[in-house]
């Protein structure tokens, strides 16, 4: 009896091994559709803009709609802003903390900055924060902040 408890605790060891050592991952999310011609773009600040250190930065958006985060409808997203940031997200997973998310649909943001030259570049994000497919970006703008 000892003997078959014994075999039976090796197995069920073995298998629980090669399910931690399994590739556990979740699937990638798959990312929705952007309609052809679809837009995000900056109303204010525009390129070359000399501001103050408080900017009041208003979302546009062209041939979609917007919705809050979580909200999983067909055409729609939410804002996400990158300040200075070099490159952008990576398009295949949820955008990180570099960005600033406007996950409740909201379409403008007084932000502060340091005085400075900044960079604003603004990416679309569906219900999970993923960018759409194809992705819906901005022109990278340039502000001077006094």
């Amino acid at each position: 009896m000892k003997l078959i408890s014994f075999g039976l605790l090796v197995v069920t060891a073995s298998l629980l091994v090669g399910l931690l050592n399994a590739d556990t991952k979740p699937p990638a999310a798959a990312r929705s559709a952007s309609p052809e011609g679809a837009q995000v773009y900056f109303i204010s600040p525009v390129d070359g803009e000399t501001v103050g250190t408080d900017v009041l930065v208003r979302f546009g958006l062209k041939g979609m709609g917007v919705a809050p985060a979580g909200t999983n409808k067909d055409n729609t997203g939410h804002h996400h802003l990158l300040v200075d940031a070099e490159k952008l997200p990576d398009f295949s997973k949820p955008m990180g903390k570099n960005v600033m998310h406007f996950g409740g649909g909201q379409t403008e943001k007084l932000i502060k900055l340091e005085k400075g030259t900044h960079t604003l570049q603004m990416i679309l994000g569906d219900y999970q924060h993923i960018p759409h497919n194809p992705p819906v970006v901005s022109n990278k703008i340039t502000i001077h902040v006094k």
